[in-house]
This record gives structure tokens, sequence and C-alpha cells, in this order.
């Protein structure tokens, strides 16, 4: 199947973007978490997990945007 190469950019800004919106879902839920008073040893095996999350969506990222992916990186596996 011949995928339009325009069609293909679009999927990748795409990507790129809902990217972005589960790694900063992921810290809203971190952050949820830490003010409604859970246990900090949930919070922390929670942020754990969400690392790992964090890191496979970077990994995504790269395979199609990856300079874009060099920039969430930066911004998102720190925290």
């Amino acid at each position: 199947m011949k995928v339009d190469k325009e069609i293909l950019e679009i999927l990748k800004d795409l990507l790129y973007i809902n990217a972005i919106i589960a790694t900063e879902l992921v810290r809203i839920t971190e952050n949820t978490a830490s003010m409604a008073g859970k246990p900090e040893t949930k919070v922390a095996k929670c942020s754990e997990e969400h690392q790992k999350l964090n890191e496979q969506i970077i990994k995504l990222v790269k395979k199609y945007k990856s300079t874009l992916a060099n920039i969430l990186e930066n911004h998102v596996l720190p925290h």
C-alpha cells in the first residue's frame, strides 16, 4: 500500500501532538494524586511506572519525528 507523502507527514505530526498530550496527562495524574493526599508509597510506585510509559512514548516518537522527540525527551524525562 502506497501512502501519500503529505498524509504520512500529517500522521507523524499527529503522533507527536498525541505524545505531548499523553506525557502531560501522566504528569497531571501524578500531581492530582499528590494533591489528593494519596499515600506517598503509592504515588512513588506510580511515578516509576509513569516514567516507563513516558520513555516508551518518546521511543515511539523517535521512530517518526526524531528531532522533535529530543525536545519532548528533554522536557519530560527530567521531571
